[in-house]
């Protein structure tokens, strides 16, 4: 991916390559500050790396990085269906060919009757964390980067993004709460900012749970020193 955004001259957004790794490490202390690893979202991002082709920054005209975002795999918990199913089974209830314990594999519905539920998010991103060079925030960088990261995820064939941030801010990009009430993150977060945006119509429709990260693992050789 090579794509220039007319908003933004003389920045140009391209794929995150491995030798971008501290300099975009430098930019999110720069803009986001040493908490940034205590938020939830970073519990679905340690020890993973980016969905493939969705890790984008914006470089000037001297291949300085000034912004970057990056979307994550991610799997959703037990969907609201799914769990009245589950409190509705028999007590007791084994699955064929056990001994007497319960089934790991029929501890869900979707399990148990042989299928996968669409409830479970495949194809379902977080996308975070996005941020620009303090010095260049009025740019438009930053708007470019989402629209080309939505843009490439619909492209890739992902069906819905998630992210947790600012509604007024994220609204003009399709973002929203209307379909996330029954979702959680993996810690404390103010629910009211967990926000979706469909790319497929329907993509979350009925889904619940708690996200859960299902994208590829991170190999030793890629994983940066953690921050005291």
């Amino acid at each position: 991916m090579n794509a220039v955004d007319t908003d933004i001259l003389n920045y140009t957004i391209v794929a995150e390559q491995a030798v971008d790794a501290l300099a975009r490490e430098a930019l999110l202390d720069r803009a986001m500050g040493p908490g940034r690893r205590r938020k939830s979202s970073e519990k679905l991002r340690r020890g993973r790396r980016p969905s493939q082709g969705l890790a984008l920054v914006a470089k000037d005209e001297r291949g300085r990085i000034v912004g970057t975002v990056r979307l994550w795999d991610v799997a959703l918990g037990i969907s609201p269906l799914e769990g009245e199913m589950v409190a509705k089974r028999p007590e007791g209830a084994i699955s064929e060919g056990t001994a007497g314990a319960p089934s790991a594999a029929a501890a869900t519905p979707a399990a148990a009757f042989g299928g996968t539920s669409p409830s479970r998010g495949e194809g379902v991103l977080l996308l975070g964390p996005l941020a620009v060079d303090p010095s260049m925030k009025a740019a438009g960088i930053g708007s470019a980067l989402m629209r080309n990261a939505i843009a490439e995820a619909k492209r890739l064939g992902h069906k819905a993004v998630l992210l947790v941030g600012d509604a007024l801010y994220y609204g003009r990009f399709g973002f929203s709460a209307e379909k996330t009430g029954s979702l959680a993150m993996p810690g404390p977060y103010e629910k009211h900012r967990l926000l979706a945006l469909e790319l497929v119509p329907g993509a979350l429709d009925g889904a619940g749970g708690v996200l859960r990260p299902a994208g590829r693992k991170a190999n030793a050789a890629t994983r940066l020193p953690r921050a005291a």
